[in-house]
């Protein structure tokens, strides 16, 4: 079942075709003596899918509720195109809303949950019954308009409650963890398809998520918040390719850090030279970061001078399905990790733990980063 090709005679009706930019500027919020945001800004285009993405307590949830209305902001403006909206109500704020719950009324058929929006609005009974039926078509529940809520699995209850939220054809849709409460496989073709959806019905998307995969899949553009700030704003593969601090790094993926130091004439590592391509570092010291799939093993048959060698003791091996992550304990004791997928090399093929290995990181993949983080 998929949404991808059933949004077309939708779209010719969301918001007569146009979206909306968000500009936030110098957001403030704190809950007592706790800045859930300090002084945070950003802008997002219209059409854009942004995703808002951090840890728990990062202050993403707070920024998405400033901008439905459900919280208010302590200091700074939020505009929707050029109005101000920061004191306009959430039902007169054109957005339409998709919780983590669902928020889905129990009592009511899959047709009044849907109709919910539209007859706030003051919608002509013919208009809203129109509505609910292109809507349900859209999202491949046509037939589903009798049935009760309590009577739809989980990912029907996730379509009905997109359903309501685009109902209205809002310029800006706005979703508070929507695939939370789907399992991995579920959660995962609905990603690929709302993403679809978005480009077909062009409205500007801000999603808040902790899953980094996620917003990896779905994102035109990232923001990563930590402690009430945006740490990095941009796209999805800058994000993950060129983070600009550990915190960045750790948080987007599995992650080696080793201590460096910086010298006259460039990095070393237990007094070794470094051969780098970005360096995002403040200060006398910083760290690599090393990804486990971008490290390789190393052969006496390959040339690697582009590449940062590494020498250890093959600590553990752990076999997950399509790779083996592989642990390695460095000469000056750190531990580093690397991922070796099973399509071609076998888990058999692989070198015994205790022995001694080498492996390389390419430079073009040598990154430094500041050091924010305990690592």
């Amino acid at each position: 079942m998929s949404l991808i090709d059933n949004t077309t005679a939708f779209k010719t009706n969301v918001s007569d075709g146009k979206s909306l930019p968000i500009s936030i500027n110098n957001i403030t919020k704190t809950y007592g003596k706790v800045p859930a945001l300090n002084n945070v800004s950003l802008d997002i285009k219209s059409g854009e899918f942004m995703t808002l993405l951090g840890p728990s307590g990062s202050g993403k949830t707070t920024l998405l509720m400033a901008l439905a209305g459900f919280i208010r902001p302590d200091h700074g403006s939020i505009k929707f195109g050029e109005e101000e909206i920061v004191l306009t109500p959430p039902h007169r704020r054109g957005i339409g809303m998709m919780f983590q719950s669902y928020a889905l009324f129990p009592h009511m058929s899959v047709f009044a949950n849907i109709a919910y929006p539209l007859k706030i609005l003051g919608r002509s009974k013919p208009e809203i019954k129109a509505a609910v039926a292109e809507v349900l078509e859209t999202v491949q529940l046509q037939g589903y308009e009798s049935r009760h809520i309590s009577e739809l699995s989980g990912g029907q209850r996730q379509r009905i409650a997109l359903a309501r939220a685009i109902v209205s054809r809002p310029k800006i849709l706005l979703m508070d963890e929507p695939l939370s409460a789907l399992d991995k496989n579920l959660r995962e073709l609905m990603q690929v398809e709302i993403r679809a959806m978005h480009e077909r019905l062009g409205m500007t998307t801000v999603l808040v998520t902790h899953d980094q995969r996620e917003a990896l899949t779905m994102s035109d553009r990232i923001a990563v918040l930590h402690r009430g700030k945006i740490s990095q704003n941009d796209t999805p593969d800058r994000i993950y390719n060129a983070p600009n601090s550990a915190f960045v790094a750790a948080f987007m993926g599995e992650s080696s850090f080793l201590r460096v130091t910086v010298t006259d004439s460039g990095y070393t590592y237990d007094g070794k030279p470094l051969k780098i391509a970005l360096n995002t570092s403040v200060g006398k010291t910083g760290l690599l970061v090393i990804r486990p799939e971008k490290l390789e093993l190393f052969s006496s048959h390959v040339e690697h001078q582009d590449s940062n060698h590494f020498y250890g003791i093959l600590e553990r091996i752990l076999f997950q399905g399509d790779s083996c992550l592989i642990f390695i304990r460095l000469a000056d004791g750190n531990l580093i990790s690397m991922r070796r997928h099973n399509t071609h090399v076998g888990h058999a093929s692989l070198p015994q733990v205790g022995s001694q290995i080498t492996v390389v990181l390419p430079e073009s993949e040598s990154i430094i980063v500041a050091n924010d983080k305990e690592v």
